[in-house]
This record gives structure tokens, sequence and C-alpha cells, in this order.
């Protein structure tokens, strides 16, 4: 099993309704693509903790077979669909792989 954690952080010129934007296409584009076995997708919880990092504003988990799946699911047409349609709109972007 791989998990694939991205974090992402808006610029400020994204519409408001971006952040529901991302969340609902994770389920609409990202959850359909069939390497995918499971996806989780949010906004912070608001735990202030001092180990916490609640500066992000959407998370995705996504949970694939292995490395292969990975990299298949990288260059998936739904997955590049994802991106085209909110790259634009992202100050900054964090990605952990582990498996």
């Amino acid at each position: 099993m791989l998990t694939h954690i991205v974090l992402f952080w808006l610029n400020e010129t994204a519409p408001p309704t971006e952040r529901d934007a991302i969340l609902a296409d994770s389920q609409e584009l990202l959850k359909k693509i069939p390497l995918v076995r499971h996806i989780f997708q949010g906004k912070p919880a608001n735990t202030p903790r001092p180990v916490v990092d609640n500066s992000y504003d959407v998370a995705l988990c996504v949970i694939l077979d292995d490395l292969a799946a990975h990299d298949a699911y990288q260059d998936h047409p739904l997955h590049q669909q994802f991106l085209a349609k909110h790259r634009q709109h992202w100050k900054k972007v964090l990605v952990y792989d582990f498996a």
C-alpha cells in the first residue's frame, strides 16, 4: 500500500469557493480513477497544539496499491484534469508519500 498525502495552500486571488471546489473534485474526478483504493479530503481540523500545522487550506489523502499505481495515478487523465482545473489557485503544495 502507498499513501499519498497532499496539502494545498491557496493563493490570495483564489475564489472563495475554491476550497469546496477542490473537495468536490477530489470526489468527482480523483475518486473515479480505478487505481484509487480510498480517498479522504478535508479542511484543517483546527486542533491547536504546537506540533499541528493548521496553516493549509485543503488536504487530500489518496490510498493506492503500490508505487506503480501511484505513478500511473499521476499520469491518469482525471488527475491531469484536476490539476489543470485547480493549480492556478495554489500558492504552495506539499506532498508526503509513504509505503
